[in-house]
């Protein structure tokens, strides 16, 4: 069968290149599974958590029998307890016949359910199906957040976890394990409630066993998908590099890492500039692929809109992470942090919060820039003047920051020191955005980005410029920075790099200057 890349809905091992994650799937089933806990599997969008449940049911289908629902669209079943009792029979009956169950196993749900008390008859109709099975039951529901903010939804959890407890004590005999699969954390629901409906904010949930399994993609496990892909198309890529490349853009991000390769596959391999076999899967074409993912509309996307759009003090948050180099400790009681680690834009780098990887990070750069572009002059001067800058194809990174340095001095050389702290590295990128919009891509080096020092990687046309943006404080900590941009352009493998120093010193002194030191050129604009 011929295999594609894929990123909507369910991905098949059989259709789709796919990651190879048995290893995690293993190790779900031992820490979970098989010792009979409940759990949930709370990732943000497009993370694979229905293609996660689908092999887990795969890999569970011999040892167990598997009830395996969603709620998706079944809005109708959370209407009152009786809807909901009757609406989860009809699912479970569903799935046991998909499966040719006997008739003898389904008898027990073709009872009637009492309007009076519905959940009471559901308790006893799970109990009689785990009774006459000869094999555990697992209750894997997809998509359950769709109504976890539903008291009737509280409803269904707290009978569960009655189930659970008494099946402990042997006073019950209920599901072996129940796994539930949505975006927000069912033990926590003050990210899905309205501020009135804070009696909810305790869930009887609290029987799960955290889930703290590592979902992203690692490059190992990159590499044994493009290496399936390799078998079939021989394009002569080096799978580890190329693994690794897509790997620093995503992070691992389940999504991404597809979107990038479905793109290479099928949009690259269309244009003229990549029709050779062995032009189709290098680095440059990872690079053009990551910049189409970031101007295409995507529900993942919009979804990151919404939400910074929605929450202004998560919009705030994240500015002062992006442009001033702010630090703030990862604390998950933290509100706006706990709802951008559920977003998936947040994750936990050394104790502080840190953006999830390099594409959210540059489109939350884009997405703020162009807020701010159409009333900035630097924005508006840049979109005038980008054709003198490109030249036989090539930027003339040395040109930018000389116009760069006329412009800033003439527009802003007025303004006092905490504006130009506080905003000198977004003024920079709001002039450079324009001039290598559709041609080049750019990001921020977050290893080394502080409230003192951005270092800002721009990749144009398969050609890097290194450009470090430092706050000065004295002439021994340029020095300091100076050296250590001469480190990493070793680390980057280029001769040249370009320094942006903001002084603010009383008797400062502005210009450019360029330094040479083993080989290595800097070139030095002060403003």
């Amino acid at each position: 069968m011929f295999k594609t890349f894929n990123v909507t809905g369910l991905c098949i091992p059989e259709r789709n290149y796919m990651a190879n994650i048995s290893g995690k799937l293993d190790t779900i089933f031992c820490r979970y599974i098989q010792p009979g806990k409940y759990f949930t599997i709370n990732r943000a969008r497009q993370y694979g958590k229905t293609t996660l449940m689908y092999l887990l049911e795969q890999r569970l289908k011999n040892d167990y029998l598997v009830i395996h629902l969603s709620f998706e669209a079944s809005d109708e079943m959370f209407v009152s307890l009786y809807t909901l009792a009757a609406g989860l029979i009809r699912k479970f009956i569903r799935s046991l016949k998909q499966q040719q169950m006997k008739q003898t196993l389904l008898e027990p749900l073709c009872q009637p359910i009492s309007k009076q008390f519905p959940l009471d008859d559901l308790s006893e109709h799970i109990t009689c199906l785990c009774e006459r099975s000869d094999k555990p039951i697992i209750l894997m529901i997809d998509e359950v957040d769709k109504s976890s903010d539903n008291q009737i939804f509280l409803s269904f959890l707290g009978l569960l976890r009655t189930k659970y407890l008494d099946q402990l004590q042997n006073k019950d005999l209920t599901f072996h394990s129940v796994i539930l699969a949505g975006v927000y954390d069912i033990k926590n629901l003050k990210l899905k409630l309205h501020p009135d409906e804070e009696i909810k904010y305790n869930s009887p949930w609290n029987i799960a066993a955290d889930f703290t399994i590592d979902l992203s993609l690692q490059p190992d496990e990159i590499s044994e998908m493009l290496t399936e892909y390799e078998k079939d198309h021989h394009t002569g890529m080096d799978v580890t590099k190329i693994s690794k490349l897509i790997f620093d853009y995503t992070d691992g991000y389940p999504y991404l890492v597809s979107r990038i390769c479905q793109i290479i596959d099928e949009k690259l391999s269309d244009q003229n500039a990549y029709s050779a076999q062995n032009s189709i899967w290098t680095a440059h074409s990872v690079v053009a692929a990551e910049l189409l993912l970031r101007k295409e509309p995507n529900p993942l996307f919009d979804d990151l809109v919404k939400k910074i759009t929605e929450y202004p003090k998560l919009k705030q948050l994240l500015q002062n992470i992006l442009f001033r180099g702010s630090s703030f400790p990862y604390e998950h009681e933290n509100h706006f942090i706990q709802l951008g680690a559920t977003l998936g834009l947040f994750k936990e780098k050394n104790g502080t919060v840190a953006i999830a990887n390099r594409i959210f990070e540059t489109k939350l750069y884009d997405i703020f820039i162009s807020e701010l572009a159409v009333e900035n002059t630097l924005y508006q001067t840049g979109s005038i003047e980008r054709s003198q800058f490109i030249v036989d194809g090539n930027l003339q990174m040395k040109a930018v920051m000389k116009k760069f340095y006329e412009h800033f001095t003439e527009i802003y050389h007025a303004k006092d020191e905490p504006f130009l702290e506080s905003y000198g590295r977004k003024l920079f990128l709001l002039y450079l955005k324009p001039i290598i919009n559709g041609s080049g891509n750019y990001y921020i080096e977050a290893q080394t980005r502080d409230q003192k020092r951005t270092d800002i990687i721009v990749d144009f046309h398969g050609t890097q410029h290194i450009i470090e943006l430092k706050i000065w404080h004295g002439n021994e900590y340029m020095k300091r920075g100076e050296q250590q941009l001469f480190e990493y352009l070793d680390y980057y493998h280029t001769d040249t790099g370009y320094l942006l120093s903001f002084n603010f010193n009383k008797h400062k002194k502005t210009g450019i200057r360029e330094i040479v030191l083993n080989g290595k050129y800097i070139f030095e604009v002060i403003v």
